[in-house]
């Protein structure tokens, strides 16, 4: 358990003898709205502080983060016990409540290492990656900043893409946290500048592919759009077949929990799966090596849920307008589960 990955036993397709595998959760959150109480005077901020109007108190702060830290300490348990390896997370005001939320008494023995920047949102909100530093062990990290189309968005800034590389467990890998564009204004209208954050990234990613074609690459994040959307399909070129994935392309792994109607965030009782989690080829079996790709799994349990209502199974969201819904997010989590062979 020295990289708190539990040993799995699974039955193989052409033998009857179990295999031993060790394994690995990498989860995505989008924490709505993590504010922390103080004013910072170069953002919009302003509804959560104490003199807000959303009345945002020290109180809502801690229950907000107790929240957070109820779902992450639980995320993907059973499989491994010490939860996510890594933990993308987006809608964070700063590193501050990144902190607090990591030395939270439900997550602080996992010692998370963090890694974030600022952006130039409007809102002050960016995405951040949170690591197991006894399994990952980070060597660089940069922000991409992405330069919207005109008349696609109100704002003229949106949240950057953060670029981590390091090593898993001893094996190379390359993650990109995404937060992009949202579909205020109208889903047509805002198309392009969630394109836009496509094209970015995958430009990114080509420049890593054409050093290493090989190498492994995660894209995880709240895409404000669906597996079946032009920025995923068209822009970043993503594959919803692991048998038609070819080396260079990614692979999505959500299109036919979508299809099924299975999604991580709900509206107008429509069901939207933005947050997603996208592998290159080289994570793949069978050619794979080291760590493959197993399963995707969304996290809803029960508790995350509206149980009545209008609402009923919904996200139980933080906020019903300006009231403290005391809700957890209103999105739920994705995560995978990497394995490897002990053999």
């Amino acid at each position: 358990m020295k990289y708190g990955i539990l040993l799995l036993w699974l039955i193989g397709h052409t033998t009857a003898e179990a295999q031993r595998y060790k394994a690995c959760v990498v989860a995505f959150y989008n924490l709505e709205n993590l504010y922390d109480t103080i004013n910072n005077p170069l953002v919009n901020d302003d509804d959560f502080t104490p003199s807000g109007s959303k009345h945002y108190t020290k109180n809502i702060y801690l229950d907000k983060l107790e929240k957070l830290a109820t779902v992450i300490s639980q995320i993907g348990k059973e499989t491994s016990p010490t939860g996510p390896a890594l933990l993308g997370v987006a809608e964070i005001e700063n590193d501050t409540v990144l902190y607090d939320l990591t030395h939270h008494p439900f997550l602080v023995q996992r010692h998370y290492g963090m890694i974030h920047y600022d952006s130039r949102d409007a809102r002050g909100i960016d995405v951040a990656l949170l690591y197991n530093p006894s399994i990952f062990t980070p060597e660089k990290a940069e922000k991409l900043e992405v330069q919207l189309p005109g008349n696609s968005k109100e704002a003229f800034f949106t949240r950057d893409i953060l670029y981590v590389t390091g090593w898993l467990a001893g094996e190379r890998i390359h993650v990109y946290v995404n937060h992009w564009p949202s579909r205020r204004g109208g889903e047509e209208r805002s198309s392009p500048a969630r394109e836009q954050a496509a094209l970015t990234c995958r430009k990114h990613i080509y420049s890593v592919q054409q050093k290493n074609p090989g190498a492994k690459i995660i894209l995880m994040g709240d895409l404000n759009d669906d597996p079946d959307s032009p920025s995923i399909t068209r822009s970043l070129g993503a594959r919803s077949e692991m048998s038609r994935t070819r080396p260079g392309e990614l692979f999505n792994p959500w299109a036919e929990l979508h299809a099924r109607g299975i999604g991580t965030l709900a509206n107008r009782d429509s069901w939207g799966l933005f947050d997603q989690i996208l592998l290159s080829q080289s994570w793949l079996p069978p050619q794979a090596t080291g760590f493959f790709f197993h399963s995707q799994h969304v996290f809803g349990p029960a508790y995350l849920k509206e149980l009545s209502g209008r609402y009923k199974g919904y996200p139980m969201r933080t906020w019903d307008g300006n009231n403290y819904r005391g809700g957890y997010s209103d999105h739920f989590p994705t995560y995978i589960i990497l394995l490897k062979n002990l053999k």
